[in-house]
């Protein structure tokens, strides 16, 4: 298990970006759209328990082919009923941890999305809780 920080209640105001109407292309590029911007708040697109939304920074790489790298930050909502599929953070005997949940007829299993690390499934006696959906991650590139 990879720790993460401890969880943050997410900071009071709407969080204002600017947004462009048209779609970046990552394969060949297109020509410029009109450069009209507006402003929309990012949260309002992400958060929809503001209550009960924590921020974390996940540590370490076994959600890597998930898109959550190291360092990476997400959004877990505590109050959406996790489901199977659903990317969670996990507490696994008293540590966080992030993995995909998977729930079988035989039981749960915590899914991680790098082969080089293992699943895990819980065993006797052994004190798993799904503590919160993830409902976003944030990646900083560079700069």
């Amino acid at each position: 298990m990879h720790p993460l920080s401890t969880p943050q209640p997410l900071p009071p105001g709407p969080f204002w970006v600017k947004s462009f109407p048209a779609s970046v292309q990552a394969g060949f590029p297109s020509p410029a759209e009109d450069h009209q911007v507006e402003r929309i708040d990012l949260m309002n697109h992400l958060v929809k328990h503001p209550q009960a939304t924590f921020m974390l920074r996940v540590s370490g790489h076994s959600m890597r082919d998930a898109g959550i790298l190291d360092g990476s930050v997400v959004l877990v909502d505590k109050a959406i009923h996790p489901e199977s599929g659903h990317t969670v953070i996990a507490v696994v005997d008293g540590e966080f941890t992030c993995k995909t949940l998977q729930i079988q007829p035989d039981g749960m299993r915590l899914k991680a999305a790098n082969p080089d690390y293992p699943d895990i499934v819980p065993k006797d006696g052994q004190t798993v809780e799904i503590w919160g959906v993830v409902v976003a991650s944030i990646v900083q590139h560079g700069a």
